[in-house]
């Protein structure tokens, strides 16, 4: 199935991990055919690992259940790789342990592979922006992860109440307060009447005063601070 429309996707370099070849070849060739550049495919962790890191894509579409190494592993090394890769799970498993495993694992979004053709491309889109892009029922599950992880005790992350501590801007703490809120890149440019690219810079900018890796990290840490409250 093809989609003509034009846009950012153009220039998304995507990268397809499935250990069934019919599955993994129909899903290059879909994205190809509506103008992502599929860089590299894989169909077994090991090879997942030494492709991604010689290819770079922007976005890897990985399922979880894969030879010589779990999807979830694969994820944890190439995020901890580059943590500008966007993942996103496309699995058969809807078992909230399996979503849960590859949110914490780096992930930014999970999708069952009942979803449609339309479904995945949108879904890629997003996701090459940082959208958190789950099937729906899903993005409730996850918030809800989010918030017990941030009841338990974490690695200590710089206290931007402490002297020295680096300071986040007005606009970042509240670009951080709407992320701890569950609101998608998009929907926090619409709030705040800034573009998407404004708001994806703030949040590297934030992730990088507070030495944080990704979203999973950079919500927990706003959730222990109470700014999803406000």
């Amino acid at each position: 199935m093809t989609d003509t429309t034009s846009g950012p996707q153009d220039r998304i370099k995507v990268m397809v991990v499935d250990d069934h070849p019919m599955w993994r070849d129909a899903v290059a060739r879909d994205l190809a055919e509506s103008g992502f550049d599929v860089v590299a495919t894989a169909g077994d962790g090991d090879q997942a690992v030494r492709r991604a890191k010689a290819a770079a894509p922007d976005v890897l579409v990985l399922d979880l259940n894969l030879p010589a190494k779990p999807g979830v592993q694969v994820c944890k090394e190439l995020v901890a790789h580059n943590p500008a890769l966007r993942v996103l799970v496309l699995s058969a498993s809807g078992e909230h342990a399996d979503v849960l495993e590859a949110v914490k694992s780096g992930a930014t979004g999970y999708l069952l592979k009942s979803a449609s053709t339309e479904e995945l491309l949108d879904a890629v889109r997003r996701t090459a922006v940082g959208d958190p892009v789950f099937t729906p029922g899903l993005a409730g599950l996850v918030l809800g992860e989010y918030r017990r992880l941030a009841s338990e005790p974490a690695p200590a992350a710089p206290d931007a109440d402490q002297p020295g501590a680096p300071q986040l801007t007005e606009r970042e703490t509240e670009v951080l307060r709407l992320v701890a809120k569950g609101l998608s890149y998009k929907q926090i440019a619409e709030r705040l009447v800034i573009s998407h690219r404004t708001v994806q810079n703030h949040v590297q900018n934030t992730l990088g005063k507070l030495q944080l890796h990704n979203r999973v990290e950079l919500v927990r840490y706003a959730i222990e601070r109470g700014l999803d409250d406000e």
